[in-house]
């Protein structure tokens, strides 16, 4: 029985999405960034093609990752306002099922950005690096997913949640730089310093390694190696069943 609702409160997810045009704006994006990419092609001096597809990574990664953000956040939303949420979980449907059903038609629709998008990017580099740059594209916005709903079900408020989705994903991009920018040697820090450091090293022991996905270079310099996979999907496993704990979690501790 719950596997069975899992599916089917993942396939009418996965409708919505679809009714509310999100293939058509997925296919806007990708001719805008395409546009885009193609337009700063035509103004670098050297490596033009390199600066197309650096930019045309970049925009598709982007878009993908607000895109699927937006849908999760604003689809929980609405369907509370509506009161749809009280209606199935009047139903023999523990808020389990609901839960995992909803976060389940979330990764499946983030097949489609990141197919999408994918199969543009075959058209710029290697069949073999647009692959590896695909995967790791989709545990990327499934990490996203996993938390943007972690964030709706706490705060159940569409701008909150979508500010510290996005908090969450900028934070975890650029943790690994920070760290960088803070090294010093250990007896030249002050101790705000190594306070500062310490705060640093703490968040990017929790956070995803986000740096580490869906790396440009993959696709512009050929570097990308099936051997990242691995430390890609466990961190994707590990941050997905911890995120979809605490939305459990949370979830069954709300009165609705």
């Amino acid at each position: 029985m719950m596997p069975r609702a899992l599916w089917t409160i993942a396939r009418y997810t996965l409708l919505e999405a679809l009714h509310n045009r999100l293939i058509w704006l997925l296919a806007l994006v990708a001719l805008t960034a395409v546009g885009a990419s193609g337009f700063l092609n035509e103004l670098a001096l050297t490596e033009s093609r390199q600066v197309q597809l650096a930019v045309l990574a970049a925009l598709l990664r982007l878009s993908g990752v607000f895109l699927i953000a937006s849908f999760v956040v604003t689809s929980m939303v609405r369907e509370a306002n509506d009161k749809g949420q009280e209606l199935l979980l009047a139903l023999a449907l523990s808020r389990a099922t609901y839960l995992l059903g909803k976060l389940l038609g979330f990764f499946l629709l983030a097949l489609l950005p990141a197919l999408l998008f994918g199969a543009l990017t075959m058209f710029f580099a290697p069949a073999a690096q647009s692959a590896l740059w695909t995967v790791s594209l989709l545990c990327e916005l499934w990490i996203v997913a996993a938390f943007s709903l972690l964030c709706v079900v706490s705060i159940r408020q569409v701008m909150p949640a979508m500010f510290a989705s996005a908090g969450f994903y900028l934070l975890a991009r650029v943790i690994g730089t920070f760290q960088l920018l803070g090294q010093a040697p250990a007896g030249a820090r002050t101790t705000g310093q190594q306070v500062i450091t310490g705060a640093l090293d703490l968040l990017a022991a929790v956070l995803p390694q986000l740096d580490a996905f869906t790396r440009t270079e993959w696709l512009v310099y050929h570097t990308g190696s099936a051997a990242v996979l691995p430390a890609v999907l466990t961190q994707t496993l590990i941050y997905v069943g911890l995120i979809g704990t605490a939305a459990l979690f949370d979830f069954y501790r709300k009165s609705i």
